[in-house]
């Protein structure tokens, strides 16, 4: 199973949360706050899972999710993130490709489920 996960979030509150939840269970964590070279992260750090958010400094996470899946990532597992839980934002990350979408606020039971089910066996 894959254990290295990238979150690319720019809310500390949320990072702190995921980190913890996810080191808790186990999984290597790197996170990255900037939209503009995030997706240079991803090439470089070739994570097993991918968490991003939608609103992000510099770049928006549909942008990012576009350019991955057009590129270098287009079987990375995605969970997207985003405080607007609207059902134009779900058809957008679906039609972009994202693997899951989470809207804030979430419970740790649901991100670290959410997390094991992407990952695989």
């Amino acid at each position: 199973m894959g254990r290295r996960v990238l979150l690319i979030e720019d809310e500390p509150n949320i990072i702190e949360a995921i980190s913890f939840i996810l080191s808790k269970d186990g999984w290597t964590v790197h996170t990255h706050a900037d939209g503009e070279t995030a997706v240079d992260r991803v090439r470089d750090g070739a994570p097993d899972l991918l968490i991003l958010d939608v609103m992000l400094p510099g770049r928006s996470g549909f942008d990012i999710l576009r350019e991955l899946r057009e590129g270098d990532a287009p079987d990375l597992p995605i969970l997207m993130l985003t405080a607007r839980g609207q059902q134009r934002d779900r058809d957008m990350a679906e039609q972009l490709g994202a693997t899951r979408f989470m809207t804030k606020p979430f419970s740790n039971s649901e991100v670290l489920e959410t997390v094991r089910a992407l990952a695989g066996p």
